[in-house]
């Protein structure tokens, strides 16, 4: 594994003040999809450090395998995110119902903070990192069984023929 870094940007945290594209020596956050350009990227970090929304972050080129866990910990951290994204459903529900209101600001603010909790739940057990065979397995199962009815199935059909 090697020791070189790459920036990535958090388009969720990004507020387009667009100081990374004066001062990447290499043009690699100048793209059209504001994801930076692993190819041209050097990871010097000075995206990084100008980034008034610190939304730029230096990660490893080359991430280790994955630590497996137990059935006994997926399954909790499973159940775990299930209730926050419940959680997080009816304060989006509620809130949308009291737009423009004290309250319904507050509930956005409690639905953002909910889906923030189960993404990096989701990530302890294992499914955000493309390494992990957690993530087949629950592409898989979304597939097979679609939460809902709107749920993009050949998105997840396509992101399963990527995955190594």
């Amino acid at each position: 594994m090697s020791n070189k870094k790459i920036a990535v940007r958090n388009l969720r945290l990004c507020t387009k003040d667009c100081l990374c594209l004066y001062v990447c020596p290499t043009g690699a956050t100048d793209t059209e999809n504001s994801i930076i350009d692993p190819e041209k990227c050097i990871g010097c970090g000075e995206c990084a450090l100008a980034c008034p929304s610190a939304a730029i972050s230096l990660v490893p080129a080359d991430y280790p395998e994955q630590q497996p866990k137990t059935n006994i910990v997926i399954s909790a951290l499973n159940d775990q995110a299930q209730r926050k994204s419940s959680t997080e459903k009816a304060a989006s529900q509620i809130a949308a119902l009291m737009a423009d209101c004290g309250l319904g600001y507050l509930l956005e603010a409690m639905a953002r903070s909910e889906r923030l909790v189960t993404e990096d739940i989701m990530r302890e057990a294992g499914y955000m990192l493309p390494q992990s065979s957690n993530v087949r397995q629950l592409l898989e199962e979304l597939v097979a069984n679609p939460p809902t009815p709107s749920f993009p199935i050949e998105t997840a059909k396509k992101l399963l023929k990527l995955l190594p």
